[in-house]
């Protein structure tokens, strides 16, 4: 396949925001292909060049992105950076510059095979001299390129595709290329990318087997699993009442959600919530996991908090986030901020795929194969039966340092879910006791010049929730209060090389921002309630046609949501659902009074 062809594709693709007319450009485009072309499509379409958790990366920053587009255009980079100001994008500006060289029938054709590897290169490259050897191998991918594969070739390399093509409507394509299109056949092959986290291996599977062939894809040590997700409920009593009358109470850690894979030879991978490897930043846990563990290999969950190492409390979730992404005095971290996993599941036990058993057997397991230790401990549990019982448990998780309490179903059929949230299980914090209950966690979109104190940099933000169904980002406030000066600062730096002069592919909302942002932060808010807004499009026509729900007097919680993707932040039906909770909690009460209709 030439590379011109998949510019085309994005070229088409980035031209529509209808999701069915995505779907059928998505399925147009890999239904000729087949292993390993189709898998380096796929993985090229999400932005990447293999599965997330594998955490390969090309490490070309915007600077040396330009600097390849500068030699490949034989300009100066001060002029690469001057019309990149008035495009917006470093690819616009590339398939300008670079365009202006190519002559037709000059070089061989660039194609998807030859690109791959090269981007391969790129990313393998390392060490001294190692960022030079980029930019020339950029430069001459460039130099082979046409404006328009000039323009994706950059905005690949950059991380800002800005297509809109998500893993959802990959799975869609999916469906619609190589089975019958039906939703029984779209939940076979989401189920097995949700075991798998692996796009390039659900397709081959696909294509070689059809949907029979993707029961050949199981649990592996490694490759992380993703995760299972929690509903809410406003009250302990509905929680109860949905459970059937029982059901296993948890401490609800404010912590980093941690997949924990301990191999036959005693290695342990770390994944975060969004997949990402993590090994590196927690070797204490790394050094704990295989003694505390029976029956390997394993694969468990749970909740990495940080303790005082003094008294052994849980402490705040910000200090373990002092972990994230270090590469330097670890070892010094490891003893101010020391950490404990509070193990939660069980997903493999000695190589067995667990997983599908009840709740109550898979904690049965655990508890019989966990040997608790100082950095490694089972998660605390109580099944209640009773709104009493459930009340005094919350009160412990509360003055035990949690944020409120996981209730589990141990019902038949409690198994675990893979990527799906449902009632199974219910998370219920202290938020849920007054007002709006909990915070939300929205994607930033957008941002708007501040004034006074602010002028010169971005004073507030356009957030939204995601949509799963739509696979949009639907905008739901405002927000500005609760940044300090440091976090404003910081903002910029958080959102470099994501900046759009136009709404981004995927984006709904009818609110103009001074500047657009592809969805990449998650920003954790708190608000004094949800209300309609004609002007916002979370949930839009749920409650009233035209109208969607908006935040009032959103605050920022200091929170940035490292641990999780866009596609992680908070849905429109959560909003939806914290919306209906908010109207049933304010409306009056007639039990027990004498007022008359």
């Amino acid at each position: 396949m030439r590379f011109a062809e998949l510019a085309a594709a994005y070229e088409r693709l980035e031209a529509t925001s209808k999701r069915l007319e995505m779907r059928a450009l998505l399925t147009e485009l890999i239904r000729p292909l087949r292993p390993p072309e189709l898998t380096r499509v796929l993985y090229l379409s999400q932005g990447a060049l293999r599965p997330e958790y594998e955490g390969v990366e090309l490490g070309v920053a915007t600077s040396l992105a330009r600097r390849a587009v500068a030699k490949a255009a034989g300009v100066e980079e001060r002029d690469v950076a001057r019309r990149t100001q008035e495009t917006g994008d470093l690819g616009t500006t590339a398939g300008e510059l670079v365009g202006k060289l190519h002559r037709l029938g000059t070089e061989d054709p660039l194609t998807v095979a030859g690109v791959y590897h090269d981007l391969e290169r790129i990313a393998a490259a390392s060490g001294a001299g190692s960022q030079e050897e980029k930019v020339e191998i950029l430069t001459r991918l460039l130099g082979r390129a046409t404006p328009l594969e000039a323009k994706y070739l950059v905005r690949f390399v950059i991380g800002t595709l800005r297509v809109g093509v998500r893993e959802m409507s990959l799975l869609d394509a999916l469906t619609d290329a190589f089975a019958d299109g039906s939703k029984e056949a779209r939940v076979k092959i989401e189920a097995a990318f949700n075991l798998s986290s692996d796009l390039g291996l659900v397709a081959d599977a696909l294509v070689q087997g059809g949907l029979a062939g993707l029961e050949h894809i199981h649990l592996e040590v490694g490759r992380p699993i993703r995760p299972m997700l929690a509903e809410r409920e406003p009250t302990l009593a509905a929680i109860l009442e949905r459970m059937g009358g029982s059901m296993a109470l948890e401490y609800k850690y404010d912590g980093l959600r941690v997949q924990a894979h301990i191999a036959k030879d005693r290695s342990v991978r770390l994944f975060s919530r969004r997949l990402e490897e993590i090994s590196g930043q927690f070797p204490d846990l790394r050094a704990a996991l295989p003694a505390a563990v029976t029956a390997l290999p394993a694969i468990l969950e749970g909740e990495c908090v940080p303790l005082d190492p003094d008294t052994d409390e849980i402490r705040p979730f910000q200090e373990v986030s002092r972990r994230r992404g270090r590469k330097h005095d670890l070892e010094r971290l490891q003893e101010e901020v020391p950490v404990c996993l509070f193990v939660f599941d069980l997903l493999l036990d000695g190589g067995i795929p667990v997983y599908e058993r009840d709740f109550a057997e898979r904690r049965r397991l655990l508890e019989q194969r966990l040997r608790p230790s100082e950095r490694v401990r089972l998660a605390d549990q109580r099944v209640v039966h009773s709104v009493e019982e459930a009340t005094d448990f919350f009160e412990v998780a509360l003055a035990g340092g949690a944020e409120g309490v996981m209730a589990k179903s141990l019902a038949p059929g409690s198994s675990y879910r893979a990527g799906a949230r449902g009632f199974w299980w219910i998370k219920y914090k202290r938020d849920y006791t007054a007002g709006l209950s909990d915070s939300v966690d929205g994607v930033v979109v957008g941002g708007f010049h501040g004034r006074g104190r602010r002028a010169g940099r971005y004073g507030a933000y356009l957030l939204a929730v995601y949509n799963p169904g739509r696979d949009r980002f639907e905008s739901f406030c405002k927000v500005g209060s609760g940044f300090d000066d440091a976090q404003l600062a910081e903002m910029p730096t958080r959102l470099k090389g994501v900046e759009s002069d136009t709404p981004p592919p995927g984006v709904d909302t009818g609110v103009t921002p001074d500047r657009w942002f592809l969805p990449k932060v998650v920003l954790e808010v708190r608000g004094a309630e949800l209300t309609l807004s004609p002007v916002h499009r979370a949930a839009q026509g749920a409650i009233r046609p035209g109208a969607g729900l908006a935040l009032r007097f959103p605050r920022f919680t200091g929170r940035v949501r490292e641990d999780k993707a866009p596609t992680d932040a908070t849905t429109s039906d959560e909003l939806l659902e914290m919306y209906r909770s908010q109207v049933r909690q304010a409306a009056p009460s007639t039990e027990g009074s004498d007022e008359t209709s």
